[in-house]
């Protein structure tokens, strides 16, 4: 962004100030409330600061023209927005000091923290990865792109304690809390803020979920050297992307995350940043780059979505909030089509 100077990640997001203030009156009061809400999804769970001190945050953000909240919106155009500006959502130290507060809250009080688009995004995305595991095979994966609302008796059912999950940038676990409920068993967490990491354990273990393992881990930098059948990402890619490096993180975000997914593995991302097509783009696009340079390299192609989440009209387009969309990892281009 020419003309704007972005703070280092290492600096107190409570210090991030711009040299030049735009004027407080220029900014509605409906742009100060979906700053302040985009900021902060709220939940049962609990919260770690009160509304007003969220919406002077937000406000100073919006008055200072450095950051843009994030969209807490999106709707299925056939023209993606333009590229979303940077926020500090997109930095570590954010989110080192919001996990912070919320584990001395947890340690005080109990609270769990927030839950990141709400609980009801939560239990659904869970449930419904449930069911697309349960179903999957390479026979009837096209039946599964049309419909993954059926039940364990109208189709085969697998084991599910033989599927791996990673969720990338678990924050609290609770998440993962979750796909246990449902009956997945091999369950790893990964955050790089050590804050989120020490919260997700101590819920876990008060929660009875001690078979969850978690750890600190940055997704752009990994250092986990094994795969997984399913891995989870809900919000992990829309805070990469407001990074102010955020083009060229999620090209490293999606190199990693082909390398986590084991082959014939699924991928599922709940987004409110990006749209179903959105995110089928990014996929597109990840393909074609690597395919390029290696007719071998993995890829990835589009199996299902959820598709129960409330819809608006907006532009006289439908669209909904929230977009979880699921991915499968291809065999090595079939093994050179089973040669």
């Amino acid at each position: 962004m020419a003309g704007m100077r972005w703070p280092p990640e290492d600096s107190e997001i409570s210090q991030t100030r711009a040299v030049t203030v735009t004027p407080a009156d220029l900014i509605s009061d409906d742009d100060r409330s979906v700053a302040a809400d985009s900021w902060s999804i709220k939940s049962d769970y609990g919260s770690t600061l009160d509304d007003e001190q969220r919406h002077v945050d937000a406000s100073d953000a919006l008055s200072s023209g450095i950051f843009r909240a994030a969209s807490d919106c999106s709707s299925d155009k056939e023209a993606p927005d333009a590229e979303v500006e940077p926020s500090v959502l997109g930095l570590q130290s954010y989110w080192d000091s919001t996990y912070a507060e919320e584990l001395a809250n947890f340690h005080e009080h109990g609270h769990a923290g927030e839950v990141w688009f709400g609980a009801d995004v939560m239990d659904t995305v869970a449930a419904w990865t449930k069911n697309l595991c349960t179903n999957v095979s390479p026979d009837n994966m096209q039946d599964l792109a049309n419909d993954v609302s059926k039940s364990d008796s109208e189709t085969h059912s697998a084991d599910l304690s033989t599927w791996s999950v990673l969720d990338i940038g678990t924050g609290n676990g609770l998440f993962l809390q979750e796909f246990a409920k449902q009956g997945f068993t091999d369950l790893t967490g990964t955050d790089y803020s050590e804050g989120a990491v020490d919260l997700a354990r101590g819920l876990a273990e008060r929660d009875g979920f001690t078979n969850i393992t978690f750890m600190v881990d940055d997704i752009l930098e990994t250092k986990l050297e094994r795969q997984f059948r399913l891995v989870v990402d809900k919000g992990t890619l829309d805070a990469i992307g407001l990074h102010p490096d955020g083009h060229i993180k999620k090209i490293m975000y999606w190199d990693t995350v082909a390398k986590l997914v084991s082959p014939g593995g699924i991928l599922v991302i709940t987004s409110c940043n990006s749209t179903k097509d959105e995110l089928m783009q990014e996929v597109e696009a990840f393909n074609q780059r690597k395919l390029a340079a290696d007719p071998l390299a993995t890829s990835f192609r589009y199996v299902s979505h959820v598709r129960t989440y409330p819809t608006f009209m907006f532009g006289g387009s439908e669209g909904s909030r929230v977009a979880t969309v699921a991915f499968v990892r291809n065999y090595m281009r079939n093994l050179i089509f089973s040669l």
